[in-house]
């Protein structure tokens, strides 16, 4: 190839060049004349100032977008379906609803007003009619699984709102962000119904997260064995025995009642329930009930704590002999028979005894012959031994003290006459002639 084709190739080819920079600038860059400098692309407000009154849209264009690029708008128009956003583009952005943080039951028109500073994601220059199409909800998404990461990564603990029972657990939402909740770590104990944390604000700690799967596991369970732990730490540090305090009723079994005394249960045995003869917990106490207990023993080897309930009542004993005076007649109840005689309540806690001997006055060969268990009584107190908590009891004299107390019955003004007179007497046998 001789010079001058040389020549005539790179001209031709100059000219190509210079005509596709020309029609590239015409589309999305100003010209020399008109391009900004550097700090003035920086400062877009200086630029803006400076211009000419007669300059066109193409004078403005001091950023370029590129998709998943962040920036800074101003909301130009609030509709309930979308915002018109500023970014410093020569065109504007849209933000659908659907790309719109909002809170549950808020509208676009209660969540932004004209004028209010947005950061959004570029999802599109161009959507086919000139306008950028924005996301609010990624940056929010972004921060979000920044905020769970770091609570992963520090044992954070994070709220979450129960949303739907799958198969193994229950989801929650996490400003936004599913997280998954195995069945095993929503309760300290066994809940059959998961659907009784729908709708309910969760406690969570962050086992696991993939962001690029979109995948959390969370427990609330960790939390509340945390807590649990530091509240029996806690009371295990100060009980005493011989202290009293305040317990809620949690569980009752046919030998006693378990009471939770600020994260530890303690038992309350049925003998130390009530003063006198109970047949179940149920007599005394239920479940939720709020009361005050004696610390009876405490074993933090063995986790265990005896506590007494009727120790915080009157004994029933105190002032015996007040009470139940030798010679007076009470109503008791039989709570119990043996060989010897028969076991009769006075009140709860104070039983006394009437000997076999003591029950007729007519011989009795076998009590259960004359008594039956909860049969009603009136009995008169012989002796009273406070010491060795010993009352005997009278059957038999009750019932003599009672009658020779009734009044007696006053003899009736008419008394039948004997009659003496015989029929004979008005019937004559004849005489033998």
């Amino acid at each position: 190839m001789d010079s001058h084709t040389e020549e005539s190739t790179a001209q031709s080819a100059g000219e190509n060049k210079e005509e596709k920079e020309e029609m590239e600038g015409s589309e999305n860059e100003p010209s020399d004349a008109a391009k900004p400098s550097e700090q003035e692309t920086v400062e877009p407000a200086k630029q803006e100032s400076s211009a000419p009154k007669d300059a066109t849209m193409e004078n403005f264009d001091i950023v370029s977008l590129h998709p998943g690029q962040v920036v800074n708008g101003t909301v130009l128009k609030v509709t309930p379906d979308e915002l018109i956003v500023n970014v410093g583009y020569k065109s504007d952005g849209i933000v659908t609803r659907d790309e719109i943080a909002l809170q549950e039951d808020k509208t676009v028109e209660d969540s932004f007003h004209e004028g209010d500073k947005i950061k959004v994601e570029i999802l599109k220059v161009n959507d086919g009619e000139g306008n950028v199409v924005l996301s609010q909800k990624k940056i929010i998404k972004h921060q979000i699984w920044k905020e769970i990461e770091d609570a992963y990564q520090n044992k954070k603990e994070v709220t979450g709102i129960g949303k739907e029972v799958i198969k193994g657990g229950v989801l929650a939402d996490i400003r936004g962000i599913s997280a998954f909740v195995p069945a095993s770590q929503l309760s300290v104990r066994y809940v059959a119904d998961l659907s009784t944390f729908v709708g309910q604000e969760l406690r969570l700690r962050i086992l696991e997260t993939d962001k690029r799967r979109s995948r959390v596991v969370a427990s609330q369970r960790v939390i509340l064995e945390e807590e649990a732990a530091e509240r029996r730490k806690k009371v295990w540090d100060n009980i005493q025995e011989g202290e009293k305090i305040t317990g809620e009723v949690k569980r009752l079994t046919n030998f006693g009642a378990f009471v939770d005394i600020g994260g530890v249960d303690g038992l309350i045995h049925i003998s130390d329930l009530a003063w006198g003869h109970i047949r179940s917990p149920k007599e005394v106490v239920s479940e939720g009930q709020k009361v005050e207990v004696i610390v009876l023993s405490a074993d933090q080897e063995n986790n265990r704590i005896s506590l007494g309930y009727k120790q915080t009542k009157p004994h029933p004993w105190d002032n015996i002999e007040e009470k139940y005076p030798a010679g007076q007649i009470f109503e008791g109840k039989v709570v119990r028979l043996a060989s010897f005689g028969a076991f009769v309540e006075l009140e709860p806690g104070v039983d006394g005894l009437v000997h076999i001997s003591q029950i007729s006055d007519k011989h009795v060969n076998k009590v259960e012959d004359v008594l039956k268990t909860g049969e009603t009584v009136s009995v008169k107190v012989l002796n009273v031994k406070p010491k060795e908590r010993r009352i005997s009891l009278s059957i038999r004299e009750a019932a003599e003290k009672k009658q020779e107390e009734a009044p007696r019955q006053k003899e009736s003004p008419y008394v039948k006459e004997e009659m003496t007179v015989r029929m004979g007497d008005f019937f004559p046998k004849n005489k033998k002639d």
